[in-house]
């Protein structure tokens, strides 16, 4: 990749919708250049698809994010929980006062709910912290 596909790439982040006429104007390449480049980004798995993402106000549901703290010696000792609950889209380690960042997104408030406790019922899981998703302003991830 070099720096006309990188800039493609930003402008189908900002809007994978505008025209290949706008992208190519501001790379500053033809039509044809951008439509070709496009296809090779697409056919090499580079751009993967094209997809809505709704703002959290439209989505049906409940998404939130849970701090959780444990006791084991390693994180890959207690992913093994949130494995079985298919409402668990992310598990991440990071860094701080909690050991896992773990992402939900559930049908309801009460499911949500059900999730937690199950997660706070495990021997060992210290600590969750909860953060339900109220709004989204940026989401560069597709």
């Amino acid at each position: 990749m070099d720096k006309f596909d990188h800039a493609i790439i930003n402008e189908l982040r900002l809007n994978a919708r505008q025209s290949v006429s706008y992208i190519a104007q501001k790379v500053s390449l033809s039509r044809s250049a951008v439509t070709e480049r496009i296809k090779k980004l697409e056919q090499s798995g580079v751009i993967r698809g094209y997809q809505v993402l709704l703002s959290e106000s439209q989505k049906e549901g409940v998404s939130a994010y849970l701090e959780i703290q444990h006791r084991c010696a390693k994180c890959s000792e207690v992913v093994h929980v949130f494995n079985t609950i298919p409402e668990v889209v992310t598990c991440q380690g990071i860094t701080g006062d909690m050991d896992l960042l773990v992402f939900v997104m559930a049908p309801s408030m009460k499911r949500l709910h059900e999730i937690r406790e199950y997660f706070d019922a495990q021997p060992d899981i210290t600590k969750i912290k909860t953060h339900v998703v109220m709004s989204e302003w940026i989401n560069n991830q597709a």
